[in-house]
């Protein structure tokens, strides 16, 4: 075989075998298993939910009486974007009281596509100059605190 032959097959065994499927599967998220799940009805306070499923994914910012507890699978393959293949959601509504209200569960046929707008809303304030941008800390910043140097002497 010439050098060119072997050159052309070296090349056509690289390229054929980086182009096999790496396929990865990545698990997001703290969904507790549908056993503990089970054990939660309505009526149990704050803590004994907590000691059952352990701490949410997230807390409702508003009012602090909605936990969510979530986990997502994506599927990535090589250098292309990841594509979701399974998403779990658990709801845990409390009344004033703390006490479980409603118990609800969303999986990945529940949610909506959302389209991302290209406008921006305008606001005051933000546009930075050239200087400001680039020189506007110069002098801002004192290694040395003059009140300390008074001490030093």
């Amino acid at each position: 075989m010439s050098i060119r032959n072997l050159f052309l097959l070296g090349l056509i065994t690289f390229l054929s075998s980086s182009c096999s499927e790496n396929t990865f599967l990545v698990h997001n998220g703290n969904m507790p298993s549908p056993e503990k799940i089970s054990q939660i009805s309505i009526g149990p306070t704050r803590q004994e939910v907590a000691d059952i499923l352990g701490s949410p994914s997230s807390i409702s910012c508003f009012d602090g009486n909605t936990w969510i507890y979530m986990s997502s699978t994506f599927k990535k393959v090589a250098f292309f974007t990841p594509k979701e293949i399974d998403r779990n959601i658990l709801n845990i509504n409390f009344d004033n009281e703390g006490k479980v209200a409603e118990i609800i569960t969303y999986d990945k046929d529940d949610g909506k596509q959302i389209k991302i707008t290209e406008q921006e809303t305008p606001t005051q304030g933000h546009n930075i100059g050239f200087f400001k941008k680039y020189f506007g800390g110069v002098g801002a910043y004192m290694p040395i605190s003059t009140k300390d140097a008074d001490n030093n002497l």
